[in-house]
């Protein structure tokens, strides 16, 4: 694989150290490995990197990790690339309603920059809260935007939640927080004049 990119699919192998979009991405990463206990599920985990970075950070406190991604040769990769025992790799759409039958569920789930790019973004709301099981721990990143069904400056972003439609998705969790990715910090509270950034829920069913 010679692309940087698959679609939004970050290589980080074939990326300098310190680009912006590599430090963003191992950041929401570094920021979910507290969370990870148990069985954990990376859903959309792309080249596995992340799968890799929490499995090692948590070596103790998970016992299994499963990364889905929708595309075939991204498995492929992340398999070779990020193999490491306690993980497995498969292919999967994350709004299939038979996804959760066949994953069964999880005391924590990551999803990250995943549902910008869902057309039903409820129907995959829906599969994550059949797949986590009671107690267990979501957390879920989105960039804000004009809101749902507005067109998007990212080509393949099918619409940007603005953060009132954000907070919204977690309706009916037990815990939520908010949080707000910038750079590779993160904060509580938004600051004013903000053109562009992530909204970061931890949310506990």
């Amino acid at each position: 694989m010679t692309m940087q990119w698959t679609g939004e699919r970050l290589i980080p192998k074939l990326l300098k150290p310190m680009n912006g979009m590599l430090l963003e991405h191992l950041a929401r990463y570094y920021f979910a490995a507290p969370y990870a206990t148990g069985r954990v599920l990376d859903i959309a985990c792309g080249t596995g990197y992340g799968c890799h970075m929490v499995v090692k950070e948590r070596k103790r406190e998970v016992t299994e990790l499963i990364g889905v991604d929708l595309d075939e040769e991204t498995v492929r990769y992340a398999t070779r690339e990020y193999h490491h025992q306690k993980v497995t790799y498969m292919q999967g759409d994350a709004t299939d309603p038979r996804l959760p039958d066949r994953l069964g569920t999880f005391d924590t789930i990551l999803s990250f920059e995943t549902i910008e790019h869902v057309q039903d973004d409820r129907a995959f709301m829906d599969n994550l809260r059949r797949m986590l099981k009671p107690g267990g721990t979501l957390v879920l990143s989105s960039p804000f935007g004009r809101g749902r069904g507005m067109p998007t400056s990212e080509p393949f972003h099918v619409h940007q939640f603005t953060p009132e439609q954000f907070g919204e998705l977690f309706d009916g969790f037990a815990e939520v927080e908010l949080y707000v990715q910038r750079g590779v910090t993160f904060e509580q509270k938004q600051r004013e004049g903000l053109r562009y950034f992530i909204g970061v829920a931890v949310c506990v069913k």
